[in-house]
C-alpha cells in the first residue's frame, strides 16, 4: 500500500511508497505459498518434506539472528544457547507428561524468561566482547544441562510422548509444527518491523548517536529485541527436539548453528526480512549439491561468504532491492521521483 503526497499524480510530484511492487500481488502469492507449504507432507515425497522442515528451522534461527545483528546491531555467536535451552525445555515438559507439541509455546516462553537476566550481564559489554560473552553463555548452559541426570546428562535422552504415533503421523505433525512456527516468526518479525519499534530499530541501525539524541531508549529497545530473538531461537530448538527426538547437549548447543545463522543472513542480506530466507534457500541448494565433496563444501561456504561481504555487504537481496526498489515484505519507504 503506497502513501502518495497530495496531487502527486496531477502535478508530477514525488511519491512515497512502501515498494514498487503491488501489495495485491504479494498477498496473493503469499496465500498460494502458505497453502502449498501447508499441504506439502501430502503432496511431496517424505524426503522432500524432511528437507523443508530443516529449511524452516534454519529460517527461524536466521530470522532471529538477523533481527539481532541486522537491526539492533548486536553480533551474537552464542544464540545456540537458546536453541539448546528450547530443546531441553521441551524435553523437560515432555518428561513431566506434557504433549511434546503442546510444549512448544512453553519452551518459547521459558527461553524468553531466561534471556531477561542474561541481558543484564551481556549488556555491560559491546562489540567483540559482547559476541564472545554470548558464546560463553552458550557453553555455560551446555555444561549446566549436561550435569543434570534427569535430562540425560551428557549422553542425552529420548523424547517421550511420541511413541504412540505412527512414523507417518510423527513426520506430518512435526512438519506442520515446524512450518507454523516459521510462519509465525516471519510474520511476527514483519509486523514488528512495521511498528513503532521497527522505526526505533531502523534508527539504531542507521545512526545510534542520532537515535539517542532523538530520545530513543537504546538499552530498552535492544533488551526487548534480545528477548524476542531468544524466544524465537527457543521455538526453533523446540521443533528441532521434536523432529530429532533423541536430544544430546553436544548437538543442540553446537556452535555450527551460529555459523549457519551468520552465513545465511550475510549471504541473503542483513537488515532485511527476505535476506535470511534467500540465504537459507542458497544454503540448502549448495549443501545438497556439494555435500558429496565432504569438508570442501564448508570451505566453499566460507569463501562465498567472504566474497559476498566484500562485493556486496548488504547481501544478495540487498543488492536486488537497491537496484529495483522492490521488496516482497516492505517495512520501509521509497521516494519515487516523478516521470
Amino acid at each position: 500500500m503506497s502513501i502518495v503526497t497530495p496531487a502527486a499524480n496531477d502535478q508530477g510530484s514525488p511519491s512515497v511508497r512502501r515498494s514498487s511492487t503491488s501489495p495485491i500481488y504479494t498477498l496473493v502469492g503469499a496465500l498460494v505459498l502458505v497453502i502449498l507449504l501447508t499441504m506439502a507432507p501430502w503432496i511431496v515425497p517424505a524426503q522432500a518434506a524432511s528437507t523443508l522442515m530443516n529449511f524452516f528451522i534454519l529460517v527461524i534461527m536466521a530470522t532471529m539472528w538477523n533481527l539481532l545483528a541486522g537491526y539492533a546491531g548486536m553480533i551474537s555467536i552464542g544464540q545456540q544457547a537458546f536453541i539448546g535451552l528450547g530443546a531441553y525445555a521441551t524435553l523437560y515438559f515432555a518428561l513431566k507428561g506434557v504433549n511434546p507439541f503442546v510444549t512448544i509455546p512453553l519452551s518459547t516462553l521459558t527461553c524468553a524468561v531466561i534471556a531477561v537476566p542474561v541481558t543484564f550481564l551481556l549488556f555491560r559489554l559491546r562489540g567483540g566482547y559482547f559476541a564472545i560473552a554470548t558464546w560463553v553463555v552458550s557453553d555455560t548452559a551446555l555444561l549446566i544441562i549436561g550435569a543434570i541426570p534427569f535430562l540425560g546428562g551428557g549422553t542425552g535422552k529420548l523424547m517421550p510422548g511420541l511413541q504412540g504415533l505412527s512414523p507417518t503421523q510423527t513426520a506430518h505433525y512435526s512438519y506442520l509444527a515446524t512450518w507454523i512456527v516459521a510462519l509465525v516468526v516471519v510474520t511476527g518479525t514483519y509486523l514488528l518491523l512495521r511498528s513503532r519499534l521497527g522505526l526505533v530499530l531502523a534508527s539504531l541501525r542507521d545512526n545510534e548517536l542520532a537515535a539517542r539524541s532523538a530520545g530513543v531508549n537504546v538499552q530498552s529497545a535492544r533488551r526487548l529485541i534480545f528477548v524476542i530473538a531468544a524466544a524465537g531461537c527457543g521455538a526453533a530448538g523446540a521443533v528441532l527436539a521434536i523432529s530429532q527426538p533423541f536430544i544430546q547437549p553436544s548437538s543442540v548447543f553446537n556452535i555450527q548453528w551460529a555459523a549457519e545463522m551468520l552465513f545465511v543472513s550475510m549471504i541473503g542480506g542483513l537488515g532485511t526480512i527476505e535476506g535470511p530466507i534467500i540465504g537459507s534457500i542458497l544454503y540448502f541448494v549448495l549443501q545438497q549439491t556439494l555435500q558429496q565433496y565432504g569438508a570442501w563444501y564448508l570451505i566453499i561456504f566460507g569463501s562465498l561468504t567472504v566474497v559476498v561481504a566484500l562485493w556486496q555487504p548488504r547481501g544478495l537481496w540487498g543488492a536486488f532491492r537497491d537496484r529495483f526498489h522492490s521488496e516482497l515484505l516492505p517495512v520501509g519507504y521509497w521516494l519515487r521521483e516523478p516521470k
